[in-house]
């Protein structure tokens, strides 16, 4: 059963969900929309690995970005609080592990590691949404 969470604009939830998987799915959704429209495909979200989970693969043609997604709510913190030197080695796994385990893949020119750092303000509204190209 699902059902429809009123603070997230568009966003369905199970009963049970924790708020914060919400939260940063409303977040990845946002940083895809931001892609898109910097003309970016999205390839794949949620990309499984042995690793962990890529938030989200993109491709405009030439870069396949691999991109971290950190989201928090206004007075939570930043979003860079989280993206420690572990995780970016996590990340960095994560990628070697998605481009040996999708052979059809799109083929960039270059491939690079971003971080998206979204904030939601009061009302569930954007209030910052940051993105940084080659990141790590």
């Amino acid at each position: 059963m699902t059902s429809v969470d009123a603070s997230i604009p568009g966003m369905t939830t199970q009963p049970t969900e924790d708020p914060r998987r919400v939260l940063g799915r409303y977040g990845e959704r946002l940083a895809a929309e931001h892609l898109e429209r910097l003309g970016f495909a999205i390839v794949t979200r949620n990309h499984r690995t042995r690793f962990g989970e890529l938030d989200l693969v993109a491709f405009d043609g030439e870069v396949l970005a691999f991109v971290e997604v950190k989201t928090r709510r206004r007075g939570g913190g930043s979003p860079w609080e989280s993206l420690h030197h572990r995780k970016r080695i996590q990340v960095r796994k994560m990628a070697a592990a998605y481009l040996t385990q999708v052979p059809d893949r799109p083929r960039g020119r270059t491939l690079r590691f971003d971080a998206i750092g979204v904030v939601i303000g009061p009302g569930d509204r954007l209030e910052s949404l940051e993105h940084l190209e080659g990141a790590f």
